[in-house]
């Protein structure tokens, strides 16, 4: 018996050794034949074709766009048949939105002809640095009948993604994201934007803005949305810049939140001082989607991309050429190296063309300060001048907050709005009841006292500014009678003229 055992032993070990080097030594492994001789020969026998469509794509971590498309396809069309559901709930929502849970298998008919989808999930243990995870992969089988290949191809699975396209965007939660700085780019599962809902409530109704400047920016943003072939046809990309202008309280943001509301666009607010090259600004470009808005609020202070490039004084330039000898700093090797070229790119050049359906806004307090080739017709398409609050503007807000069309302190406060400049939002301020005591005519009384003290301090202002002025030129005019008198010529002249009358009354005596 032991004899016995001891021969088994010998021969499994024998195998392994065999198994061992046919494995080192023959390009293929003896069981990929094997499954390959096994598939081939199932084909004649087993009529099924399927097609896998993963959850993750080629590029590193990005989910593939098909695979939402079918998600919502699936979840539209075929959720009724599934006996295992997966269901979502947005914020503020009593409305499900239902998908087909792992592992769960629904049929979709199309043109008669029936198909099997099924969703599929495999987990593996992965190690991501020091940090052990399970990494999870998902992906839909559609099953078919071999004689509906060409069937599947030529329509089928056009039909479902275009579904799947349409359904995906009535369901979508409209997202605000914001970029994250590069040096959070590389762990496990990083993105280069996070986001949040979008949920603030500003649209065109509520917006304080004369009605017929409002009405045209409607129109623009529609002729916009529906362009898509226009575009094609003169051979641009299709995006639309637009430059929001003007002093702080105007309503800058306020008319972004609007865009995004009248158009349904997601909104990527792009925070320039954390992008750190052109390069990095080109990645966080590409990995926008298409229905959005990007955002650079208050452009002229988030890089040096200004117009007027002062010249460097000779001890700023000793200064800069002695930290060239030293070793960067943290803060220096932090600095934003991105240029004008490069944010020109990103607007208007190659990489511009990444995508469809973008528009560009940048806002500014200072319009001047801005270089003119940021800002010109082609980048910045449209300008939008965000101007202090006129009568229009003022009965939108008096709408807005108090419900009133009509009072008798209008009249009052049309005629100081003619002298006074105030923003929106100093109006707005005012207007806004501070306790349930406060009516409409409390809250107009507050507006127009506000009113009346901005045009005292503005008369004030211009009464000292012309003080000054006075002053500067009364100094300005004793300078220079000053410098008259001392002038060695004058001394001359006077000289002269003394002599002159020495020698008439000397005349005279005589």
């Amino acid at each position: 018996m032991v004899e016995k055992w001891a021969i088994l032993g010998n021969t499994l070990t024998g195998l392994l050794i065999l198994w061992t080097v046919i494995r080192q030594y023959f390009p293929f492994h003896p069981e990929t034949i094997l499954i390959k001789y096994i598939r081939k020969l199932t084909s004649f026998i087993y009529p099924y074709v399927h097609i896998e469509i993963p959850e993750d794509t080629d590029e590193y971590l990005k989910r593939s766009e098909a695979y939402a498309a079918i998600a919502a396809y699936l979840s539209a069309s075929c959720s009724q048949r599934a006996h295992s559901l997966r269901a979502e709930f947005d914020k503020d929502s009593t409305k499900p939105v239902l998908s087909m849970d792992d592992h769960e298998e629904v049929t979709d008919e199309f043109e008669g002809t029936t198909f099997w989808w099924s969703s599929s999930k495999s987990t593996r243990q992965a190690q991501v640095l020091w940090y052990p995870t399970q990494e999870e992969k998902r992906s839909y089988r559609l099953t078919f009948h071999k004689s509906n290949r060409q069937l599947v191809l030529d329509s089928y699975l056009t039909h479902v993604l275009k579904e799947g396209r349409e359904v995906g965007i009535r369901n979508r939660r409209r997202k605000l994201y914001c970029n994250n700085p590069s040096s959070n780019w590389g762990g496990y599962r990083s993105k280069v934007w996070n986001h949040v809902a979008f949920e603030h409530p500003s649209s065109f109704d509520t917006l304080a803005m004369d009605p017929g400047k409002k009405r045209e920016i409607m129109k623009d943003l529609d002729t916009f949305r529906e362009g898509k072939d226009y575009y094609a046809k003169i051979g641009k990309a299709w995006k639309r810049g637009y430059l929001l202008y003007g002093p702080p309280g105007t309503g800058k943001s306020s008319m972004i939140s609007a865009m995004a509301n009248f158009l349904d666009y997601d909104v990527y607010d792009l925070e320039l001082t954390t992008v750190k090259n052109n390069v990095e600004l080109r990645k966080l470009f590409i990995e926008t989607t298409s229905k959005s808005i990007i955002v650079i609020e208050d452009i002229d202070c988030s890089l040096d991309l200004t117009g007027k490039r002062k010249q460097k004084s000779k001890k700023e330039e000793d200064k800069s050429e002695e930290k060239k000898n030293l070793p960067p700093g943290p803060e220096e090797e932090e600095e934003s190296k991105v240029t004008l070229s490069g944010l020109l790119n990103f607007i208007d050049g190659l990489w511009s063309a990444c995508g469809g359906e973008r528009l560009i806004v940048f806002t500014t307090n200072h319009i001047e300060k801005l270089d003119p080739a940021l800002i010109r017709r082609g980048r910045m398409d449209k300008h939008i001048e965000m101007s202090y609050c006129c009568f229009e503007a003022f009965q939108v807000l008096a709408k807005n907050y108090l419900d009133v069309d009509s009072h008798p302190l209008f009249g009052a406060i049309r005629d100081l709005m003619e002298e006074v400049k105030i923003t929106p939002a100093d109006v707005a301020e005012n207007l806004m009841p501070k306790s349930v005591d406060e009516d409409a005519g409390s809250c107009l009384e507050n507006l127009i006292l506000a009113m009346n003290k901005a045009k005292e301090e503005e008369a004030s202002k211009q009464a000292q500014a012309s003080i000054e002025e006075i002053v500067e030129r009364e100094e300005k005019n004793g300078a220079k009678e000053e410098e008259t008198s001392t002038h060695p010529m004058c001394n001359g002249e006077k000289m002269d003229g003394e002599k002159k009358s020495t020698g008439s009354r000397a005349n005279g005596v005589q």
